[in-house]
């Protein structure tokens, strides 16, 4: 839950080498270099150039779009180049272009793919893991040392390999630990004796991070849940330094995703202008109504509270136990006031949870099947700026499909266990 810090690479990186130094740690060389394995041929896609999606016919199951609830029978969706060109039933949809591969899904549903709004992405096994388990766009929560740039990249020169990716970058926090040798501009911080404390410290890792091209700022206000010698309701950043993160952010256009627990610690990140607020277990009603006025998101990652309470650690699973009913009670709070929900696992230590078992927890919470699937559609895909291209199956959205065996309106479980995932319109094997 939130990455850790791992060993540092053993080549120096800099902003000229960003690419190639973190696909290696990424382990995405191979790929980049065209000597990975080639896709299995009965994917039924045909690979084009570089970045070029692929053409697909899906057709014969049910089709529901998370926008409007609607379901169409006998539905067909038609791909090319990695886009939608047409999509609903077959009496409408016209004729279907000849020569191009078909994946049946008769007795089936359809479903754009799923969006995961925090996820810790390390390597490309990870990258390709996620995409396997439904979740063909994400939201990185930050890496130690960039692999999310390349991972980003990777998406875009092979997306059946990778989520379409918001990258983070490395976290502002206070005590940087080994990501301090991420960027050779990070290391004047190294002597400071409080640590990521400073404005013009803090302004410092945002910058770095810029500079890298990340999408977003990961930072955090409270300590981890995740580790039983800390506390997450005690409080690292203030008010005035969180303000000075999201500044730092905003003037290049960016926004900031903040980890957070403690009220307090809450209402001190929305108020200073994040862009969405990540756990959040003990989030209040006066946070809740100025997170709807200034249209803040809520990423409350119960899968990662709920993985807390299976721990083996004694401390971590009675605190999961503890957290996870509270984190369910705000989260409808939230959804009954118009707070903007996205779904994210939060998954990260080479382990990625379905972005499914997120829908269905967010339904546990109160909400209705439909809008539990929008967390991780519709609603995700806007807080990431994908909401013209992913969470939906209209012409012009990205090809990114999941085929059920089942009604997720009536089984949110179908979502974990997706029978076909496709990615920018190149079909890849389920997860097993």
């Amino acid at each position: 839950m939130c990455v850790e810090n791992t060993p540092p690479p053993s080549n120096r990186l800099t902003r000229r080498g960003v690419l190639a130094g973190a696909a290696a740690l990424a382990g995405t060389s191979a790929v980049l270099a065209g000597t990975a394995p080639a896709a299995s041929a009965s994917s039924g896609a045909r690979h084009g150039s570089p970045g070029r999606g692929g053409d697909l016919v899906v057709e014969g199951g049910r089709l529901l779009d998370p926008a409007t609830g609607e379901v169409t029978e006998d539905a067909v969706v038609v791909i090319a180049g990695g886009v939608v060109r047409a999509a609903g039933p077959r009496g409408q949809v016209g004729r279907v272009p000849g020569g191009v591969p078909v994946l049946r899904a008769h007795g089936q549903w359809i479903l754009p793919g799923l969006v995961d709004a925090h996820i810790h992405l390390n390597t490309a096994a990870e990258a390709r893991d996620a995409v396997l388990k439904g979740a063909t766009s994400a939201r990185s929560g930050s890496t130690n040392f960039y692999q999310d740039i390349a991972v980003r990249e990777l998406a875009r020169q092979a997306p059946e390999q990778a989520p379409r990716l918001r990258a983070a970058g490395v976290f502002v926090t206070p005590d940087l630990g080994d990501t301090i040798l991420a960027d050779p501009d990070l290391a004047p911080l190294a002597r400071l004796r409080d640590g990521v404390r400073s404005a013009d410290a803090l302004r410092r890792v945002v910058e770095v991070n810029l500079a890298r091209g990340a999408d977003t700022i990961k930072t955090r206000v409270n300590e981890r849940a995740g580790l039983p010698e800390q506390d997450p309701l005690v409080q690292v950043y203030d008010h005035e330094q969180l303000s000075t993160i999201v500044a730092a952010a905003r003037r290049r256009g960016k926004g900031v995703l903040c980890h957070s627990y403690s009220e307090k610690g809450c209402h001190d990140a929305v108020t200073a202008g994040i862009r969405s607020l990540e756990h959040g277990a003990f989030v209040g009603e006066r946070t809740l109504h100025e997170m709807r006025r200034r249209g803040t998101y809520f990423t409350p990652t119960l899968t990662a509270i709920a993985g807390l309470a299976e721990s083996s650690d004694p401390v971590l699973a009675e605190r999961g136990r503890t957290y996870l009913p509270v984190l369910k009670r705000a989260v409808l709070a939230a959804h009954e006031l118009g707070v903007p929900l996205a779904a994210g696992t939060d998954s990260s230590g080479g382990t990625v949870d379905p972005i499914g078992r997120e829908v269905e927890l967010m339904h546990a919470a109160g909400l209705s099947a439909l809008d539990a699937i929008r967390t991780a559609t519709t609603g995700a895909a806007k807080l990431l700026g994908f909401d013209s291209t992913a969470g939906r199956l209209a012409r012009g959205f990205a090809g990114d499909v999941l085929v059920v065996d089942g009604d997720p309106l009536a089984d949110l479980g179908v979502l974990s266990r997706p029978a076909r995932v496709v990615r920018a319109g190149f079909a890849v094997p389920a997860a097993a």
